[in-house]
């Protein structure tokens, strides 16, 4: 069975820059094994799968070596094939379920705009990795469930920082 991927650049309205991500438009799930082996074939920072559901469109994103838990930019780009492909009416908005909720793109005009959630930051203990490559004295380490957020005390702080 043949599959249609489509390659967007995101970020830009000029070929062979941006920031591409693959869009896999599928009618029904798929494995997580298939999915990581088209995400590896394609050799993209992600490659997104899409397929409807009640209420929206199921949405995934894999590396070439992992999934994870939420892609701005593979976003954009599933609502932008989405929309180019005639999948969804150009003035009704994409929504995503996906590990991380809810995400909802809207045409505006030439754009997309999506609602990014907001996660939340919880204290964490600073792992010996991060607190080695920062080399600096962070004031306060966080953890939203996929992202670190490290505050210091000083713009001179970030700007030592190697």
């Amino acid at each position: 069975m043949s599959t249609l991927l489509h390659v967007v650049d995101a970020f830009t309205a000029t070929p062979f820059s941006g920031n591409p991500a693959a869009v896999c438009r599928l009618p029904a799930p798929r494995s997580a094994t298939w999915m990581q082996l088209v995400a590896r074939e394609m050799n993209l920072s992600e490659t997104a799968f899409v397929h409807p559901i009640a209420g929206g469109w199921s949405l995934r994103w894999f590396t070439p070596t992992t999934e994870i838990a939420l892609c701005g930019h593979a976003t954009l780009a599933s609502a932008h094939a989405l929309c180019e492909t005639g999948a969804l009416p150009a003035n009704e908005p994409a929504r995503f379920s996906n590990k991380s909720g809810w995400l909802t793109c809207r045409r505006e005009g030439a754009w997309i705009e999506m609602d990014f959630p907001a996660l939340q930051v919880k204290a964490a203990t600073v792992p010996a990795e991060l607190l080695a490559g920062l080399t600096i004295t962070p004031s306060f380490v966080g953890f939203t469930g996929c992202r670190w957020l490290v505050e210091v005390s000083s713009e001179q702080m970030v700007r030592a920082a190697t």
